[in-house]
């Protein structure tokens, strides 16, 4: 006879835990209800803090008796609570995206089943009759018992979803001992395939605190608005467990002015109308607040604060509304994360992330993929957030069986599938930032989701209801799909979803942030603006969930998949966020923020300062911003002025004509930029007045290049031939040529050893993390990390006003048959000038050629001490041709180290586009290149070689030398980690191409 064992039966979703309700707090007062402080409830305890702990192999090695009073732990260990227990040494880490870490026969999980137990204690004075005491575990992970004073209370499972626990007949008077058994895997492990790290364990809080019998157990608010969207009706729907109580109802608006008060019986439903409330929306989160008193007779019970934000989400025809209003969904994924304590979060990591998202122009948050812990709804509602609330369900590894749909299909497990978006509808219902309640994510779809849309709508239809694994939207009410492309000869494309989609759209997931990239925010961002149904996405995903380490002499660096033996696992597929694990926006935010801007300038006549404004919002005008107009003469600003905006509502444009100073005076080898430059005017929650929303920047007078030197009579110039080099000199510099590999070798200036090689023809780039899907072929098929040069003639001579070298190679790689035909050409002057010239013709056998090349440019070594880099150009942070909008025309100076982008993984990073000249310098000496058409550059102190081998930021040595890029072109970043690669019009072709640059040494 088998045993059936309760971590493995998907009947038994919980015992005695309490009916899920809304998430709130009741106080004895109005007055203790107006501070919003725990301590001023009736009572409460948060038992965080350490606890007692003993991990084991299975929960069969439990010892006998070990939640009894009487059972001895004092040689237990202690843990952190909250917290995951692999990060605090117990157990493995494991990162896997797909994988589960076990056979799938479900609900059966190994017999080798980690197991923590805690135990703590905590004094209760005293115990009121007339309350209910409750126990509430905000996060366990995975299924948990409750034991207290030698009880068994209770069973949960959902490993992010609130349990509640009624400790009433159990509590004593002084010290109870609560005991908790935590197993790692359990029939609802099968539900909770998510792509993080697996991490278990108590990791939110645990508290205590009590509520009167005869209050409040639950209540439901809901807004609607009359067909103009002038007027709302407020309804309150109370849940009480007695009978004889009245409610008390005020509203109040954000200055204290009461809109309303009405008493009536607590069994009633309270349908109030409002008179034209300011309506709440992600641009404007403007909250009432709704006190419910409850009385038994005359004696007040209790006071609840409830925030209110009126607002009303609906689809008509093939668009979803917001408040009438077809919205534009400007939004991220985000899980929970801590770089040392994994998925513990506190209120104020949390509020960090939604500032930092304010602030970067986001709009709207997705749980992915389980709900997270109640205070980022509460600051969602508060800040202005769009929310889509995930339940807390993923079976992605069911995707390998062949069934995907095993379990969404299997009525055996609807009672589970559909508890577990009932209890994430249930705590967070009264939330207005929550738009759409997501059923789950990549589960395949079946009879259970089928359940779980229905409850949603039967409980609350004025929400929508989100799932990506419906694929034909047969219950869902919005069309969501994943990373679709915007081209492709044969994957459905967004043009295609525009044009045939009878319901509104959005990319639930798109743009994934790994490494370098995305590119082509732009392009999916013009798609949302262009079609009102296709109505913005979110990107995957806000965090890097790198685990912070360091390595033995000190340095901080971060782990992921595969570094802590664990297999299988994803490797980095977890570093694929806008953030970095420590916080530090990722190139990729800046870009996002600019992509998404409220107000986008354009060019409409530069020449006569005729700008065109576009609103970008959804329901405001831009009367928040106040607009400055800054003109540089290169990096110096010569003139500022405030622009007046005109009224442009929601989706229009208007032009301003705008003067520029100076006009008459400007010099031919200076640029000349206008900065449109957009900055709050008052402070908001989340932003100081005078804060930057966004920036544009327009060129309105072109440098002219000053390239086509001559160079002073030659007699300054002589040469010398030995062993196989050429050495050139002038009065203060010698370059040095090597005969055989037909290149310079080195340079020197006044003594001091300034290009120590190169320049040399470079068509590879470290791989980016969007590269991972053509890695093979770049290297297995094209070996495009071996080139090799066959110099064909080498010529040289001494001319009237100039040295003369030319060079022909034949530039190809192993065991292929497409090469380039390559030319350079280098001029030597005088006073040290090199003009250089490379020609290169796409020769062979073109049609076996690559349908994309890293990139097509020169690589030279320069002395390590010339590290303050200058350019005029693309900056100030690094820019490929994808992903370049948040990157504006200027003069700029940065620290080499500084240019360098320290990616969790490293790959290639800070290129700059769009530069006529880059200097590299110190406080002596100097390598000024200039080029009449525009070209790429990067200089780094890592080869292409280091960058590719390193697998953490640690294992990168610096070499003793720098190693400059001067690139004709840089393929695309894409984001083919996940979705669309480089589009056609920014790929890096094999072609025909020149570049010519001047080499100054000073």
């Amino acid at each position: 006879m088998v045993n059936k064992k309760l971590w493995e039966d998907n009947h038994t979703d919980s015992i005695n835990r309490m009916e899920p309700r809304a998430h709130f707090t009741s106080f004895p007062s109005e007055i203790d209800a107006k501070t919003g402080e725990l301590g001023h409830t009736h009572f409460y305890q948060k038992l965080n803090g350490r606890w007692s702990f003993l991990f084991l192999d299975a929960p069969e090695y439990s010892p006998q008796d070990f939640y009894k009073t009487s059972y001895d732990y004092t040689s237990w260990d202690t843990i952190e609570v909250p917290g995951n227990w692999q990060r605090q040494g117990y157990g493995n880490m494991h990162y896997s995206d797909l994988w589960y870490n076990f056979p799938i026969i479900p609900p059966y999980v190994p017999v080798e089943n980690p197991t923590g137990i805690y135990r703590t204690t905590f004094d209760i004075d005293e115990i009121k009759t007339d309350f209910q005491y409750i126990l509430r575990f905000q996060g366990v992970d995975s299924a948990f018992e409750v034991y207290l004073n030698d009880t068994f209370i209770g069973y949960s499972k959902g490993a992010r979803i609130q349990s509640e626990f009624d400790l009433s007949d159990q509590l004593i008077t002084g010290k109870n001992m609560l005991t908790v058994r935590v197993f790692q895997w359990s029939d609802g492990t099968y539900l909770e395939d998510q792509d993080m790290w697996w991490l278990s364990g108590i990791f939110r809080d645990v508290e205590l605190f009590a509520r009167p019998v005869v209050g409040l157990y639950d209540f439901t608010v809901k807004t609607v608005f009359d067909d103009d969207y002038h007027h709302a009706t407020l309804i309150v729907h109370p849940t009480v467990e007695y009978k004889g109580q009245n409610i008390h109802y005020q509203l109040e608006d954000n200055d204290g002015n009461t809109i309303f008060q009405e008493e009536q019986d607590s069994r009633e439903s309270l349908v109030k109308k409002v008179n034209n409330p300011i309506k709440w929306s992600s641009e404007d989160p403007y909250l009432y607040t709704l006190a419910m008193t409850v009385y038994s007779g005359k004696e007040m019970v209790e006071t609840i604060h409830q925030q209110v934000g009126f607002r009303q989400v609906e689809v008509k025809g093939n668009t979803f509304l917001v408040n009438g209003v077809a919205i534009n969904l400007k939004g991220v994924n985000r899980h929970d994360y801590h770089p040392l304590k994994g998925r513990v979060t506190t209120k104020e990591d949390v509020e960090a992330d939604i500032t930092l998202m304010k602030k970067h122009n986001i709009n709207a948050v997705r749980t992915a993929h389980y709900p997270n812990a109640p205070c980022l709804y509460e600051l969602c509602d508060q800040y202005g957030l769009y929310v889509i609330d995930e339940a807390d369900l993923e079976c992605h590894g069911f995707e390998l069986t062949e069934d995907y749909k095993w379990l969404a299909d299997n009525l055996d497990w609807e009672e589970a599938f559909v508890n577990r978006l009932k209890r994430t509808l249930m705590r967070d219902k009264n939330h207005p930032s929550i738009i759409m309640w997501s059923l789950g994510n990549e589960s395949a779809f079946g009879h259970n989701f089928r359940k779980m849309a229905e409850y949603a709508k039967a409980t609350d239809p004025t929400r929508l209801v989100h799932y990506e694994g419906d694929f034909e939207a047969e219950v869902t009410d919005v069309y969501s799909t994943m990373y679709t492309w915007l081209e492709h000869d044969s994957k459905q494309t967004m043009d295609q979803i525009a044009s045939s989609t009878t319901k509104p759209h959005i990319l639930c997931e798109y743009g994934h942030a790994m490494g370098n990239g995305p590119g082509n925010l732009k392009e999916y961002q013009d798609i949302f603006y262009k079609y009102d149904h296709m109505q913005g996405g979110f990107i995957w995903e806000w965090f890097d969930h790198g685990i912070e380490s360091y390595s033995d002499d000190g340095r901080t660096y971060y782990k992921y998949g595969g570094d802590f033996g664990d297999e299988p696992n994803n490797g980095n597929f977890c570093i694929d966020g806008l953030l970095m694990p420590d916080r530090t926006p990722s190139t990729s935010l800046k870009e996002y923020k600019k992509v998404i801007e409220p107000v986008e300038t354009r060019a409409f006549d530069i020449r006569a300062g005729i700008y065109e404004l576009v609103n970008r919002l959804d329901f405001n005008s831009l009367d928040d911003y106040q607009l400055t107009c800054q003109f540089y003469e290169d990096d110096k600003l010569v003139a500022e002025k405030e622009q007046v905006i005109p009224d442009i509502q929601p989706g229009n444009a208007a032009n301003i004509v705008i003067s520029y100073p100076n006009a008459k005076q400007t010099k031919p080898e200076i640029q000349y930029t206008v900065h449109f430059t957009y900055t709050l005017k008052r402070a908001t929650n989340w932003a100081k007045a005078g804060f930057e929303v966004t920036r544009s920047v327009f060129v309105y007078d072109e440098a002219i290049p000053t390239i086509n030197y001559k160079g002073a009579d030659s007699g300054n110039i002589t040469y010398v031939e030995e062993n196989g080099l050429v050495t050139v000199s002038g009065e203060k510099f010698k370059v040095t040529f090597d005969k055989v590999l037909g290149q310079i070798l080195d340079s020197t200036y006044n003594g001091h050893r300034i290009i120590e090689q190169g320049p040399a023809f470079n068509l590879w780039r470290a791989p980016i993390d969007n590269d991972m899907y053509i890695l093979e072929d770049y290297r297995n098929d094209y070996f495009l990390h071996l080139g090799h040069d066959m110099v064909r003639d080498v010529q040289y001579e001494l001319k009237k006003d100039h040295f003369e070298w030319r060079m022909r190679s034949l530039y190809g790689t192993t065991n292929n048959s497409w090469y380039y035909d390559l030319t350079y050409t280098y001029k030597v002057f005088a006073d040290g000038k090199i003009q250089v010239a490379l020609e290169g013709i796409a020769s062979g056998r073109k049609d076996n050629a690559p349908p994309m090349l890293p990139r097509i440019g020169v690589q030279m070594r320069v002395n390590r001490s010339l590290d303050k880099a200058s350019w005029r150009g693309l900056g100030p942070h690094e820019n490929y041709t994808d992903s370049c909008q948040s990157a504006y025309p200027g003069v700029f100076h940065k620290h080499i180290d500084d240019l360098f982008v320290n990616y969790v993984k490293p790959q290639a990073n800070g290129n700059h586009m769009d530069c006529d000249w880059v200097c590299l310098g110190n406080d002596s000496i100097s390598l000024h290149c200039k080029a009449d058409k525009r070209i790429n550059f990067s200089a780094l102190r890592y080869e292409d070689a280091d960058l590719e081998k390193a697998k953490h930021t640690v294992d990168l040595q610096e070499r003793d030398y720098i190693i400059l890029h001067i690139d004709q072109q840089q393929n695309g970043l894409g984001s083919n980690s996940c979705g669309q690669d480089q589009l056609d019009k920014y790929r890096c072709k094999f072609r025909d191409f020149t570049l010519e640059f001047e080499l100054s040494l000073k």
